[in-house]
């Protein structure tokens, strides 16, 4: 008899975010330090002061730090933290760090002893355009000294003339640098990208943070917060220019942008977003504003959610036929072999779950008359890979009275279940869990080597041993008979007198067997 299959096709969509933020999470305030031009970018340096970028005269500027216009150039700020949320107390940071272009953004090491800082392509008093004139962003480092004075200015090594890099962010453990360019490679405008801090003083190579977070229109300021990123983006759908975003960071994914949402967010530019437990910054330039970009503080009334969830879908088909194939029952399990979720494939062979990300899981198939099968399964966030396939083999048949699965075997002298055997035995398990009415014997059988007596013995353990084995995967003890048959019924002429091979031999080393309509007594005890 030809055997047939079914196929059960598992593919991966893209991973969507379940939580949401509602306007009465945030209270939001503008605050008192903001100037008419542009105040943004807020970094803390330790518990107690915040730097941030503000204008210090009269003279050209960039709004969002790319393009200039009529305003004042930027310097880098200190102040003292306030109860209420206000920075006091300000003034510029110590050293050489400010030049006569633009410095803004910062990101400091848990120790305050080292900085990041984005500044244009000014160093040892020598501007660096681009081939087409333009003054590039670069990261710099600095090293901070215990009196607050920015020392031993130094460019990142990843930089370069010819396109931007600034917007540092480190990782909680200070062993990743995140930042923002538009270098070659870029998926949009400017990207977010991340780069590792080696102990030895030294960078690894760039790497661009790819989907969900990057784009093709422009990501920026990144700020990490545990697992969690925060950065703005005027992507698609948004409320208006750029928004504030949060994705969650496992080992190998990154959950679906969350957005923010109002207050946070506005039909405006909304952005630099920084916190510490439930209190924290934002910059924006929302109409209400006093000034051209403006820094708010804000308190979250509740801690932010974000799950990391992904869809699994397939059909399932008839691998002979491709017929697509209803009423399968499609269940989800866990790495330790718990039933998660149970689905049927509908009318035209489909299904579908909703898991969690970056995380194993089992996919089984069940169907009477088909033998059960699985595939295992790590849900990945926004990759696609090629289907993964979960196979149903039609169930063994039943003619006359008995199961049509092949026999089992043993070792010479030996009544242990073997690999293929337990295989065998695992397709009886199936058809006596779809068939809760039939009532089986195992037959065990033994070779002509050896007495008879001890023959006999040899095939009540084997009988034992496969009975105990279906017991073992669920089945009624009471529906299980084992009987011993010895050498009484060798399938071959390998009598005693008869020379044979070890083959012809093991053709009689099995266990058989057939429906009983009355349980029989089990003659293996």
């Amino acid at each position: 008899m030809s055997k047939k299959y079914i196929i059960i096709a598992l593919l991966l969509s893209s991973a969507l975010a379940t939580s949401q933020t509602s306007a009465g999470e945030y209270v939001i305030k503008n605050i008192s330090i903001n100037t008419e031009y542009a105040d943004f970018g807020t970094s803390y340096f330790g518990n107690d002061s915040i730097v941030f970028s503000s204008p210090r005269s009269k003279r050209s500027i960039v709004k969002n730090i790319w393009l200039p216009n009529s305003q004042p150039y930027l310097d880098l700020y200190i102040g003292s933290i306030e109860n209420n949320g206000e920075i006091a107390g300000k003034h510029k940071v110590k050293g050489n760090v400010n030049t006569k272009f633009h410095e803004a953004t910062v990101a400091f090491t848990k120790d305050k002893k080292t900085v990041y800082f984005t500044s244009n392509n000014y160093y040892h008093n020598e501007v660096k355009n681009d081939t087409t004139g333009v003054l590039r962003l670069q990261l710099f480092k600095a090293s901070v000294q215990k009196d607050g004075e920015w020392t031993d200015i130094k460019k990142l090594p990843f930089n370069n003339d010819e396109y931007s890099t600034g917007h540092p962010a480190l990782s909680e453990d200070g062993k990743k640098l995140y930042f923002v360019s538009d270098r070659p490679g870029s998926f949009g405008k400017t990207d977010i990208y991340v780069v590792d801090l080696k102990e030895d003083g030294t960078y690894g190579e760039p790497k661009n943070l790819g989907a969900p977070v990057n784009t093709k229109g422009k990501e920026m300021f990144p700020f990490i917060d545990g697992d969690i990123i925060y950065f703005s983006s005027d992507r698609e759908n948004g409320l208006g220019g750029l928004d504030i975003y949060a994705c969650k960071m496992y080992n190998t994914t990154i959950s679906k942008p969350l957005n923010l949402g109002v207050p946070i967010n506005s039909p405006n530019d909304d952005f630099a977003f920084i916190k510490k437990q439930d209190k924290g910054y934002f910059s924006s330039n929302r109409k209400e504003g006093v000034g051209d970009d403006d820094i708010y503080s804000f308190l979250r009334n509740k801690p932010l959610e974000i799950e990391c969830t992904q869809e699994i879908s397939g059909l399932v088909k008839n691998k002979e036929t491709q017929e697509n194939l209803a009423g399968v029952e499609i269940k989800l399990l866990d790495k330790e072999g718990n039933i998660v979720k149970t689905v049927v494939s509908d009318e035209n062979g489909l299904y579908r779950f909703t898991v969690k990300c970056n995380t194993a899981y089992k996919i089984t198939g069940d169907k009477i008359d088909f033998q059960d099968d699985n595939a295992s399964i790590t849900t990945i966030n926004d990759i696609v890979e090629k289907p993964i396939e979960v196979a149903l083999a039609l169930a063994p048949e039943i003619v006359e009275n008995k199961i049509n699965i092949e026999n089992i075997y043993f070792d010479l002298d030996k009544w242990n279940i073997r690999p293929d055997a337990a295989a065998e035995l695992d397709k009886l398990v199936q058809i006596m869990k779809d068939h809760p009415e039939l009532n089986v014997e195992a037959g065990s059988h033994t070779d002509s080597r050896a007495t008879e007596a001890y023959n006999n013995r040899l095939s009540k353990r084997r009988a034992k041993a496969t009975v105990k084995y279906i017991v073992s995967k669920g089945i009624d003890a009471k529906r299980i008979t084992a009987k011993g048959y010895g050498e009484t019924q060798l399938t071959n002429g390998c009598t005693d007198d008869v020379e044979c091979t070890d083959e012809q031999h093991q053709m009689n080393r099995r266990t058989e067997f057939v429906i009983v309509s009355d349980k029989k007594e089990d003659d293996t005890k």
